[in-house]
């Protein structure tokens, strides 16, 4: 129940359609308990009991209201009775299909104000879930897959729509429907309600039961949903390899194997929510069977209770029967929507151990450079770095070489603060890292990934990532630096051309232009080049080449490079390995130590 009211928070931005939900739901009990006792008049009418009065009753007061009520009731009765039995019956019969319908109309009136209040529950629920998966850090994602993930915010989500959201209405209404009833039955018949109040918390009590293994079935259809998902985009991502690697029948026995076990848990969710219904519907033909011995002994052995007033207690009592089912299935769906409640609060509840601490400072613009002193760095308890130290002066271009796995791309990624280095200190103009604003620092360094990330959006869209604002002139400008605009205007829409998804429509050099379009557009000052030309081909790569180079200048950069042609004219190039420096030196010095770095020169022109 705690993960239930922690969802129903979302719905203080609503509560005016929960206070109209209140207020029609507490109309519907009314005339739900009052179009049961409009029954009696027509069975006494029936059956030849009718109390006759011809004098009209005075009103005395809300103290007595309800012997006003059933005096002139029976006043009005008489007086048509006098004229023709007839026109009695349908007096009586126009009040009651009155009291069903404003009860009915009032039901509708209820649903349709909740209605706003569970849709807007779940807008503002994705949306915070979303909003939340972007700010979170990178390491949170590297833990969870990302079907799971999309699980949470689509079919997680959409199963509290079904449990908790869906009886939403029931909390008011039923509870009410009860109350009213209950107090109409006292009226009648205190004795025989009390029989009625033993029975129905134990018929209860046994639907409860039921529901008691729901949480952990449908926790473990949410995962395998999850599961399955995550095989999905696998698939999607990399179906090209799988093709070309003939793995299709083990992605296809993988997928099927996930598929069973959701078969599997997904019958014994259902089977066991299937049981509720059947059961409760038994126990209320079980109440209502006691309840006709006991009161049938009323009317006719001991005779202390009215035949017509029975009857109506009769239905009074199924009016009962009915809201106690709906608040069983009501803590039945509780239940089962209390893992999809929990998956999503996992998230929404997720700490950012990379939050922007109280005293954090705007960064401006960069004005003496940057310093690793000592940094030690694990990843998933692998040690990346050491006492690492390594010093770059503002306007300098330092390039990072070394085999695979030396932690050159670990390196920028904690300049860019997507990690936070567990020792040492990692300072920009000597303030701490952890003590800039995030924000302040994204708009101070730009970066260019090995891996071209573009968006199913148009070239324009995509250039202008960073900055939204940018007139089309500066995106051409920009696209023009970057050679991208000579492919981009023999497109048929130009700039407004849909890339597709990945930008699957360009080939890959032009791919990585428009990535180095969008860098070069949001000028920053730390520029941040990870295998930026990798996958151009010669020509490309030298005119982009030079144009990286003219953007350089006044510029803070790090070059992360596996072809060494292109980082000739760094300030300052390290050589890593196993994330430890093992030479420093420009080019020409490196070249003159004729060691690694000449031996990785040496290689790449074979």
């Amino acid at each position: 129940m705690n993960f239930f009211f922690k969802i129903l928070r979302f719905g203080l931005n609503y509560k005016q359609f929960a206070f109209l939900n209140i207020f029609f739901n507490l109309l519907y009990a009314i005339f739900s308990a009052l179009a049961y006792v409009s029954m009696i008049p027509m069975m006494q009418i029936l059956f030849g009991t009718t109390p006759k009065t011809d004098l009209q009753p005075t009103y005395e007061g809300i103290g007595q209201i309800k012997n006003y009520l059933e005096d002139f009731f029976n006043y009005k009765v008489t007086q048509y009775m006098n004229q023709d039995n007839g026109k009695a019956l349908i007096f009586v019969i126009g009040i009651i299909i009155s009291l069903f319908f404003l009860k009915n109309i009032f039901n509708y009136l209820a649903m349709f104000v909740i209605t706003f209040l569970r849709n807007g529950v779940l807008m503002d629920l994705r949306n915070e879930l979303y909003q939340k998966t972007t700010t979170l850090p990178l390491y949170f994602f590297s833990e969870k897959k990302k079907g799971d993930l999309m699980a949470r915010i689509s079919s997680d989500v959409l199963e509290l729509q079904h449990s908790f959201l869906s009886i939403l209405e029931l909390i008011i209404r039923d509870p009410l429907t009860i109350l009213f009833s209950l107090i109409v039955m006292f009226s009648f018949s205190v004795k025989l309600t009390l029989f009625v109040l033993i029975f129905i918390p134990v018929s209860g009590s046994i639907i409860s039961q039921i529901g008691k293994s729901l949480k952990r079935e449908s926790d473990l259809v949410q995962k395998e949903q999850g599961e399955f998902l995550s095989i999905l985009e696998e698939t999607f991502g990399g179906i090209k390899i799988i093709k070309a690697f003939g793995a299709e029948n083990t992605f296809v026995k993988k997928f099927r194997q996930s598929t069973n076990r959701f078969f599997e848990f997904s019958n014994k969710l259902l089977n066991r929510q299937n049981l509720a219904s059947p059961v409760s519907e038994f126990l209320g033909i079980v109440v209502i069977s006691i309840l006709l011995w006991y009161g049938g002994k009323m009317v006719l052995a001991d005779q202390t209770l009215n035949g017509a007033i029975f009857i109506s207690y009769l239905g009074l009592a199924y009016n009962i029967l009915t809201p106690a089912k709906g608040i069983s299935k009501a803590f039945y769906s509780i239940k089962k929507g209390d893992a999809a409640a929990q998956r999503i609060l996992e998230i929404l509840e997720a700490k950012d151990n990379m939050e922007d601490v109280q005293e954090a400072v705007d960064i401006k613009s960069l004005e003496k450079g940057i310093k690793f002193d000592k940094i030690s760095f694990s990843y998933n308890n692998t040690s990346v770095f050491e006492n690492f130290s390594l010093e770059i002066k503002k306007g300098q271009t330092v390039a990072l070489v070394g085999p695979s796995g030396s932690g050159k791309t670990t390196l920028a990624n904690l300049l860019n603060r997507f990690y936070d280095i567990d020792k040492g200190s990692l300072t920009l103009d000597g303030i701490p890292i952890n003590k800039l604003k995030k924000k302040s620092l994204y708009k101070l360094t730009g970066m260019v990934t090995q891996d071209s990330i573009l968006f199913n959006e148009s070239i324009r869209n995509n250039i202008a990532l960073g900055n939204r604002n940018a007139t089309l002139t500066q995106i051409k400008e920009a696209a023009k630096v970057a050679n991208a605009s000579e492919f981009i205007e023999k497109l048929e829409q130009g700039y407004d051309s849909i890339i597709g998804e990945g930008g699957n429509k360009l080939s890959g050099g032009q791919k990585q232009r428009l990535s180095i379009a969008r860098a070069i557009l949001q000028d920053p000052e730390i520029l941040i080049l990870d295998e930026a030309t990798s996958a151009l081909d010669t020509n490309s790569e030298k005119m982009v080449q030079a144009a990286l180079e003219n953007l350089m200048k006044n510029r803070t950069s790090l070059v992360i490079a596996h072809r060494l042609s292109t980082i000739q004219n760094a300030d300052l190039i390290v050589v890593l390995n196993q994330g430890k420096i093992i030479e420093t030196g420009t080019h020409r010095e490196l070249l003159a130590k004729k060691s690694i770095y000449e031996n990785l020169v040496s290689l790449q022109t074979l």
